[in-house]
Formats: structure tokens, sequence, C-alpha cells
């Protein structure tokens, strides 16, 4: 799940790297949600900041990526995640 605000010109640069991920291809679906729409979800799994990538196992979150560093490093991570 991709974690942004619609203010935050980072996130959209981050945004659209996912995006081409996503054309690439992923062995899964990659949800986006602003965060200042989900308080509680933020709190509970305790997003200190934005863009932030939440790997999702079994409903709770597995690992949080704040750095959005290139197509190719978000491609990896999230390729070696859906392999495990």
């Amino acid at each position: 799940m991709f974690f942004s605000s619609p203010f935050c010109g980072t996130c959209k640069v981050a945004e659209r790297m996912l995006d081409v991920v996503q054309a690439i291809g992923v062995p899964f679906t990659i949800y986006k949600l602003n965060i200042n729409e989900a308080i509680k979800l933020r709190s509970d799994w305790r997003i200190s900041s934005v863009p932030c990538l939440v790997l999702i196992r079994n409903g709770e979150p597995e690992r949080m990526e704040y750095a959005m560093r290139s197509v190719e490093h978000l491609l990896q991570l999230l390729k070696e995640e859906g392999s495990s």
C-alpha cells in the first residue's frame, strides 16, 4: 500500500515510479491511499512520513519503505517481496 499526500511533490515522483513498476509487472496490486484520509491506519501502523510504501503480509505491515530511490530499486524490492 502506498501512502502519500496530494500536497507532497516527492510523493508525486514516487507515485510515477510505482506506476512504471506496476506497468512492468509485479506479482501483486499496489493500492494508493491519501495519508490524510487514513488517520487510524496511519496511527496504528505508525507511519511517520510520506511517501511511504507499506509491504503487507497477512493483513499486517511487514516492511515500510520511505526512500523511493528509483524505479529499479522499487521493482527489485517488490519482486523480492512477491517471491518470499
